[in-house]
């Protein structure tokens, strides 16, 4: 049953095509693989250009930076991220970067997060993740690590727009501090003591002498 029906189709083939089964069957094959070929080409085309759209309108335009001016450490801190409405900054050298768009790197999660709302400009010298390092104190540093701080500096300025500054701490000497207090308080007291002793009393004591001196003068004359 199956042979006749095998011979049916190629007395078919060979009655509508003028072709022998077996270059038919050839031809057909070489079709098929040309559709699918040609399919996957225009269809990933396709598909690729509706991603690409789709990104594209899913990708909010970042807004332009704004300038903050002189603002103090924990001011900066705000803009560490965790706040996706702010701006996204970070301090190198007391300069104010706007590194928004490196978000991936600099935002939450991102390889130096740590970093973002600080001056790291210690931490980047050092190539130090350690959170004693997260500041803007270079002293102590050697020279290769104050040139990779330059090198760091010099991309941020390339890459980024400076936005503002951060306002430098007023060092406290302690023992300035005391000193200068030690005096005040001595020349306070000291201006409290003569109030309490009246005014000195010199120009009596001058008064008696002169007195003595006179009448001896008088004794003298007399004689």
């Amino acid at each position: 049953m199956a042979i006749q029906l095998w011979e049916t189709v190629k007395e078919s083939i060979t009655a509508y095509t003028g072709l022998s089964p077996a270059t038919f069957f050839t031809v057909l094959a070489l079709g098929l693989t040309l559709y699918y070929v040609l399919s996957s080409l225009f269809g990933s085309s396709d598909a690729g250009r509706g991603r690409g759209h789709a990104s594209e309108e899913q990708m909010e335009p970042l807004p332009p930076p704004v300038q903050l001016g002189e603002v103090t450490a924990e001011e900066l801190k705000l803009y560490d991220g965790s706040d996706s409405k702010k701006p996204l900054l970070m301090a190198i050298k007391g300069q104010i970067y706007d590194v928004t768009q490196s978000r991936m790197f600099y935002g939450p999660g991102g390889p130096y997060a740590l970093f973002a709302g600080k001056d790291a400009s210690r931490a980047l010298a050092k190539m130090s993740f350690e959170d004693k390092d997260l500041n803007g104190d270079l002293t102590g540093l050697g020279v290769f690590e104050m040139e990779a701080l330059q090198d760091w500096e010099y991309k941020f300025m390339s890459k980024y727009v400076k936005v503002g500054t951060v306002k430098a701490a007023i060092p406290v000497n302690d023992g300035a501090t005391e000193s200068e207090a030690t005096r005040v308080e001595a020349a306070e007291d000291h201006a409290a003591k003569l109030a309490e002793d009246g005014p000195p009393e010199t120009a009596p004591k001058e008064t008696e002498e002169t007195t003595t001196a006179a009448a001896d003068v008088d004794v003298e004359k007399k004689e």
